[in-house]
């Protein structure tokens, strides 16, 4: 069967040939309804532009580089869910995404990227407080948008979860359970003190929701590893052992807690309740049992970022988007109400003695 072309993705979208090489090339405005038809015909049909063609004829690549630096605990189900859904978005308006997953410390790195337009821009990712990539995107005059956000946004577009109001949510619903001892699970303090977004901002949310509630702040930072996780839960509960619940930022040292409370002799969510923070549903289904979860909006966000970096590029007259997504609660089995409390600490007080005898 030959390969489908672009007078019959004309015909199909009921446009001129020329509309269509307009809509590809960006040569010149085509309205969105329209650019919307040719996408669904070019879907439909299986049609793929020729990039290089595209990219003489327009001055352009439709190349989009997703700036994601390779993270020490590697891709997760729950990161991969962002950039597909980036690169999904990236497909429907006719671009590709590239993935650039190395740091980038240097102005000539980023010029490198970009230099004969090899990408039109520049989707930003895992973003800290302060970024330099931030500061070498604007020096270099790339176009860019942020799944994140810095410090400062004031004149920068982002699309980001609401990690306030997502701990918000955590503590909420454990304190509706009954849980007045409510433990959080951060990233590790590296990661803190480096400024990475998503940890400074869910432990802020943390302690402002806690003290809202009357409760005594606790929290722990952790390496994103089911050792760590382990080893942090233990010193955890030697020192608070009165804690009956965790909303956990690291999903990876869940893994972890869950294995050393099931060590312990304890039963979730009988005597320990477990909330995941930014956890897809297909990282906290795979538990036993699986994870009451605060899951984000990743497609929607990974839409969100691709569709206002596009809109600086083929927007005369560009508005700043600058969106904050909540995640969605999704209760599942490793949450229940909070135990009876004189029960718990004799239980706690005998699981110790055994542990040290």
């Amino acid at each position: 069967m030959s390969a489908p072309t672009m007078q019959e993705v004309a015909r199909r979208a009921n446009v001129a040939l020329s509309t269509v090489s307009y809509a590809l090339n960006g040569t010149r405005p085509v309205s969105e309804e329209t650019r919307q038809r040719i996408w669904t015909a070019m879907a439909e049909l299986g049609y793929q532009p020729h990039a290089l063609a595209r990219g003489l004829a327009s001055k352009r690549s439709h190349i989009i580089a997703l700036l994601f630096p390779a993270l020490p605990r590697g891709f997760g189900a729950t990161e991969l869910e962002f950039v597909t859904g980036a690169a999904e978005a990236a497909q429907r308006r006719g671009y590709h995404l590239v993935l650039w997953p190395t740091e980038i410390h240097a102005v000539g790195d980023l010029q490198q990227l970009v230099r004969q337009s090899l990408v039109d821009g520049v989707l930003v990712m895992e973003v800290r407080l302060t970024d330099e990539r931030i500061d070498l995107l604007r020096q270099i005059g790339v176009p860019f948008s942020m799944i994140g956000r810095p410090s400062t946004v004031s004149d920068m577009s982002f699309a980001d979860i609401d990690f306030e109001q997502t701990t918000r949510d955590a503590v909420a619903y454990l304190v509706g359970l009954g849980h007045r001892y409510i433990a959080f699970l951060n990233h590790s303090q590296e990661l803190f003190e480096a400024g990475y977004g998503p940890s400074v901002r869910a432990a802020a949310g943390f302690e402002q929701a806690a003290q809202a509630a009357g409760l005594t702040p606790i929290s722990r930072f952790c390496g994103d590893t089911a050792l760590a996780g382990q080893e942090v839960f233990e010193e955890l509960i030697r020192a608070h052992p009165e804690v009956t619940a965790l909303a956990s930022m690291n999903e990876r040292a869940t893994v972890g807690v869950m294995q050393a409370a099931a060590s312990r002799g304890w039963k979730i969510p009988d005597d320990l309740s477990v909330v995941s923070l930014v956890s897809s549903a297909r990282v906290a289904e795979m538990t036993l049992p699986p994870l009451t979860a605060l899951t984000p909006q990743s497609a929607e966000l990974g839409r969100l970022g691709v569709e206002t970096l596009i809109g600086q590029l083929e927007e005369e007259h560009y508005e700043l988007v600058q969106r904050l997504l909540p995640c969605r609660l999704v209760v599942r089995g490793s949450t229940g109400p909070s135990p009876d409390p004189a029960i718990r600490s004799h239980m706690k007080s005998g699981s110790l003695q055994a542990a040290t005898a």
